[in-house]
Parts: C-alpha cells; sequence; structure tokens
C-alpha cells in the first residue's frame, strides 16, 4: 500500500479548468499528477465521450453562437457527437470554482484524452494511468443511456482496450451493475466501487465481490474503515478533497489516492 497518496485529478483538474475537457487533462499532466480521474458517457450515434452527466450542465455550458444553456433538459444521448461537440463549455467559467480558467472548448471523445495522456507518457517516460468511471444509474437506463449496462460497459471497453495497457485502467461507477458485469464478462483493468456514504462492509454486501479499490466521499471515511479495507487488501481512494490540510490528515491516514479538483494544493506538489 502506497506510502504518500496518489494524487489523481478530479475530471483533469476542475478547481482550475473547465472540467473534463483536453485542457484540464493537458494541465494536470503538466503539474504532476499521473492518474488522471473523469466520467464516460454515450452519444446517440454510439461515440464514448467525456462528461460528468449526459445532459448538457447549464453552470457552464453554451450553444455554438455563445448563448448560455439555461437548463439541464439537453439529453446528450439524443445528440450525435458532432452535436455534442459544437457546444462551448469552457468559456463562461464555473461560479463555484472560481480560480477557474475561462477557455473555449468542447466535451472531448475518450479517445482523445487516452491519446493525450499517452503521448504525454511517450514524451516524458511517465507512466499515466487512467480512472474512467461510467456514469450510470438505474432510473436512466433507456433515457439518457443504453437500456443495458452490458451496452454501455462494451462500447467503453471497446475504446479503452484500442487505447491503453488494462494495467494503466481503473473503472469505477456508482451502478453496481456496471461493475459486476465488468468483473464478470470484461475482468480488465483495477474496480473502483464508488460510495457516498456507505461503509465498505455495505459496500461488499451490496456488490457480491472484494474490488481493488474503495473509493466514498471523504466526509464519511474514517479511519476505521481505511483499516479495515486494506485488512481486506481493497486500497482506499477517497473523493474529493480539495484542501492540503484534509490531504495531510488522510495521507496521515494511510489512504493509498487522493481524488481532487487542485492537484496543485496537494503536499506533494506544494514546492512546485
Amino acid at each position: 500500500m502506497a506510502q504518500t497518496p496518489i494524487i489523481q485529478g478530479h475530471r483533469g483538474c476542475r478547481g482550475l479548468y473547465p472540467e473534463n475537457s483536453l485542457p484540464a487533462f493537458q494541465h494536470a499532466l503538466e503539474m504532476g499528477v499521473t492518474v488522471l480521474e473523469m466520467d464516460v458517457c454515450l452519444s446517440k450515434d454510439g461515440q464514448v465521450y467525456v462528461s460528468h452527466e449526459p445532459y448538457m450542465n447549464p453552470l457552464y455550458a453554451s450553444f455554438s453562437d455563445g448563448r448560455p444553456v439555461s437548463d439541464a433538459s439537453i439529453n446528450l444521448y439524443q445528440k450525435t457527437y458532432a452535436e455534442i461537440k459544437s457546444f462551448d463549455v469552457g468559456s463562461r467559467g464555473n461560479k463555484l470554482f472560481p480560480e477557474q480558467a475561462h477557455v473555449a472548448t468542447y466535451k472531448p471523445l475518450l479517445s482523445e484524452v487516452l491519446a493525450l495522456g499517452e503521448a504525454y507518457a511517450r514524451k516524458t517516460g511517465r507512466r499515466i494511468e487512467y480512472n474512467i468511471e461510467i456514469k450510470s444509474e438505474p432510473a436512466e437506463y433507456g433515457i439518457s443511456q443504453p437500456a443495458t449496462v452490458k451496452e454501455f460497459a462494451d462500447k467503453v471497453w471497446t475504446v479503452i482496450s484500442a487505447s491503453i495497457s488494462p494495467s494503466a485502467l481503473i473503472l469505477q461507477s456508482f451502478d453496481f451493475a456496471v461493475l459486476q458485469y465488468w468483473k464478470t464478462a470484461i475482468h480488465q483493468g483495477r474496480i473502483s466501487a464508488l460510495v457516498e456514504k456507505e461503509t465498505p462492509e455495505q459496500m461488499l454486501a451490496d456488490l457480491g465481490f472484494v474490488p481493488e479499490i474503495f473509493s466514498s466521499s471523504h466526509k464519511y471515511l474514517t479511519k476505521e474503515q481505511i483499516d479495515f479495507c486494506h485488512s481486506k487488501g481493497m486500497q482506499v481512494i477517497p473523493w474529493t478533497i480539495n484542501t492540503t490540510a484534509e490531504m495531510q490528515q488522510f495521507s496521515d491516514w494511510k489512504v493509498d489516492g487522493i481524488i481532487t479538483d487542485y492537484p496543485n494544493r496537494a503536499p506533494q506538489f506544494l514546492k512546485h
């Protein structure tokens, strides 16, 4: 188990650049991040693109003519990827992240993000890994995502397997049906069980197997839970820790990784 937690750039580095965008992933890599965390959804024409939700977010999205998106009703599973790419998701910034740069950008394909990371790895000789979340909710089956987790997971795996080594993959989801399918049918990479408040014991009971990683909200994670996970052979990677003091606390508690919007605030990066 890692002594210094590995820093994962949440949606690239959401605190500093537009989330889940190529500029955010590039900036995270240049800061020294070696694990890029991201979310994936599917377009109408079956393209796997990087986005936290399968709807346009009115917090920061704009139409191609510059008009702000006013609500979250634009279902991207009903749009082709070309239509999705026409939206600007960076120029307005994000009021929740006042340090975030305002740059025109779009929701990229997963293949583009993986190509960016692999090119950086070749250039620098650094090993880059990818924590990819399949954004799946049972209430959205057949609405903003495929009707089956098999179709969704298979399409994601097709892109991943063509782009990177499975050893560089962490596959995460809050939808345990996705993780169960991945474990039995695809069985590649490390599986990370995402939860908010659930204890590791609850997660194990619900999931039905021991994943490589337990990833809970840091707000509900205790040192006892971290120790329990380690006793079961699981790593612990909490989300989303955005202050240096909290990162240091969880480092002292021996978490294996930290997901953060602000990699620049990580104790090991402050000297840069």
